[in-house]
């Protein structure tokens, strides 16, 4: 085995161990929460909704730069729970690449997972496709899954959530195939050929105030990554507070406003969101 080989199977077992030990949790923002609902009722049942937000903020970083309808749909059984996760941006929008201004079209995100949680711990794989904005009809190549170059990346995380007296969550998840690679010879990540398995750790605290839900949330990574950037550190900070409005009887509207940070790109966003 090569030195570069071995020191890629070191790393893998290092970052395993790490996720393994230390993970835990739930996500600090609506996005993550969606993603990572905990329902372990024993009796099969399926459930559909739709997030509205003013910008799809995830884990420091903002896809789309626009408003974004996210329609979710799973099945669950017995702790068992498979579904299907999706953003669309309202809004066109643009990324500067080198001197140019060049139009990206609609960010849209279409994401599966599947996962099982127990007492507390969830443990989940999750597939992330990002589709081609300017050309979903044609130019997306789902069922591409070759790792050189598929638009699919895959994650592994463990997750767990504390109980009512002690609210505390914790998460850990790196990525583990697909469209996550490290440095290429001028040592821009992403841009290499290799598996980057980069690597993301969130901690929040969740807690009431008169009837307003409460959740300050941190989350970093150990070294740098394409997806999160340059160099270790915290790359999403803030606090989520959330509410419930009653309209009638039978229904209400959950509604939440997100201040997330990110002092690595220093960033910040103000987010609102409600669920249907």
């Amino acid at each position: 085995m090569s030195m570069k080989r071995s020191s890629t199977l070191i790393r893998t077992l290092i970052l395993t161990g790490i996720v393994l030990v230390f993970s835990t949790c739930g996500y600090a923002q609506l996005q993550d929460e969606n993603k990572m609902e905990d329902k372990t009722g024993s009796a099969p049942a399926f459930s559909v909704g739709a997030d509205v937000v003013s910008r799809y903020i995830w884990r420091g970083a903002d896809y789309g730069n626009s408003p974004a309808v996210q329609p979710s749909v799973a099945f669950s059984v017995a702790g068992f729970k498979a579904g299907f996760w999706g953003s669309y941006g309202l809004g066109q929008y643009s990324q500067q690449v080198g001197s140019a201004v060049v139009n990206m079209g609609h960010y849209s995100e279409f994401d599966f997972f599947l996962s099982y949680s127990l007492k507390g711990f969830t443990l989940m794989a999750y597939d992330y496709f990002i589709p081609n904005p300017l050309d979903p009809n044609n130019g997306s190549r789902y069922f591409n899954f070759k790792n050189s170059n598929t638009g699919h990346t895959v994650e592994v995380c463990l997750s767990w959530a504390g109980p009512e007296k002690f609210p505390l969550q914790l998460y850990a998840g790196t990525l583990v195939y697909g469209d996550d690679k490290g440095k290429d010879a001028a040592g821009v990540y992403g841009a290499g050929s290799s598996n980057n398995y980069s690597t993301y750790f969130e901690a929040s605290w969740q807690f009431n105030v008169k009837g307003f839900g409460v959740k300050p949330f941190i989350g970093g990574i150990p070294f740098g990554s394409g997806w999160y950037g340059p160099y270790g550190g915290v790359v999403n900070t803030g606090l989520t507070v959330s509410r419930t409005i009653t309209v009638t009887k039978d229904f209400a509207i959950p509604v939440n406003g997100s201040l997330i940070t990110n002092p690595q790109s220093q960033s910040v966003f103000m987010v609102f969101g409600i669920t249907l």
